[in-house]
């Protein structure tokens, strides 16, 4: 064990003096759930406005107290009912400065105008008119509604911004950690001869590669609780579910599966430069792609097919759903076992692409 933990010391002190590896493995991707946790933190439905033309009986006939409960979700101002006031509120809704115009016609027709620039608040504003008419349409037939639905959330706390992100940018700081420092240590080494002095000194592969991954892990479990202590804090929220330990093995098997994405660019790569260029081609797109950042539920089609490739996307939701949805060892078994199939066979692809000499 004694070239293991003198293997181990060096590494991790080279990792602790470069400062740079410490700010992109640490710090930066850190700063992205500060950043996101902070602007996201209060995210609730948009208030919409729209301008009511003149006399619309629908609006108008809103009892005080309904009419001060839409105001949360609805802002109506009112103009006069001329042929002006109506051309230029429908102006104003071609040009985005308001979300809606509505205006009642003379046999009660109540017409709305919207911009569908924005798809969230014009679907707000149909919603919400849509339900006003039937509302006024029951108050004028006297007649009570046979059915009624109830609505309530049962997911508030899990569905907060803080329980997607943590998980998502925990596996994206976890990729970035696995592929750069693979990538970019296996280069330097070759280039400055350490690994063909390894491999003439009476040292194991076995102690070598045991010590690239027990740094690795160690990065990776301090990347965890780094973040989690900071989402835990009273001003992000973050609210752990009973499973949430699952997230170290979680974490252990990413790790693992983005180690040998890291060889197999160090490998090939013949510079620290041709490394760099090849791990951020290959680890940005996949944040994106595999919804690290946002919910992919309304990209296309091709994207959400492309993400299922990916053991970045399936990491992050594994995360997710240990750390923020209460699932157990359902969820997390698939998820490490396919890890550590993809890490098995993208090592053995770049152990055919090794050499021990930069030439």
């Amino acid at each position: 064990m004694g070239p293991f933990w003198s293997l181990s010391a060096a590494m991790t002190k080279g990792l602790l003096r470069d400062r740079a590896a410490v700010f992109f493995t640490l710090v930066f991707p850190l700063m992205f759930l500060l950043l996101f946790g902070a602007l996201f933190k209060d995210q609730s439905t948009p208030q919409a406005e729209i301008t009511q033309v003149g006399d619309v009986k629908v609006l108008d006939s809103i009892p005080a107290k309904e009419r001060e409960g839409l105001r949360e979700v609805l802002k109506i101002e009112k103009t006069d009912g001329s042929a002006a006031a109506r051309e230029e509120a429908l102006e104003e809704v071609r040009k985005g400065d308001t979300d809606a115009a509505v205006f009642q016609r003379g046999n009660g027709k109540v017409e709305l105008r919207y911009s569908a620039a924005d798809q969230t608040r014009s679907g707000n504003v149909r919603g919400v008119l849509d339900s006003l008419v039937q509302q006024a349409n029951q108050r004028a037939t006297g007649q009570p509604p046979a059915y009624r639905l109830t609505t309530a959330t049962l997911e508030d706390q899990s569905t907060k911004p803080i329980q997607y992100l943590t998980p998502g940018l925990l596996g994206w700081a976890v990729a970035m950690g696995g592929v750069f420092g693979s990538s970019f240590n296996l280069v330097s080494w070759r280039k400055k001869r350490i690994l063909r002095r390894l491999w003439l000194a009476p040292i194991g592969p076995g102690a070598v590669i045991g010590a690239r991954v027990g740094v690795n892990l160690a990065m990776a479990f301090a990347q965890t609780a780094i973040f989690l202590g900071v989402a835990l804090l009273p001003y992000y929220g973050l609210e752990l579910t009973g499973h949430w330990w699952l997230c170290l093995p979680l974490i252990a098997c990413g790790t693992l599966a983005f180690m040998s994405i890291g060889l197999l660019v160090g490998s090939w790569a013949k510079s620290e430069e041709a490394a760099n260029g090849l791990a951020q081609i290959i680890i940005l797109p996949m944040a994106f792609l595999s919804g690290a950042f946002f919910p992919l539920d309304a990209a296309p089609s091709w994207v959400r097919t492309v993400s299922e490739f990916l053991p970045l996307k399936h990491l992050s939701q594994a995360m997710q759903d240990v750390l923020s949805r209460g699932e157990g060892w359902g969820a997390a078994l698939p998820v490490m076992g396919g890890l550590l199939l993809f890490a098995a066979v993208v090592s053995f692809l770049a152990s055919r692409l090794f050499r021990w000499d930069a030439a």
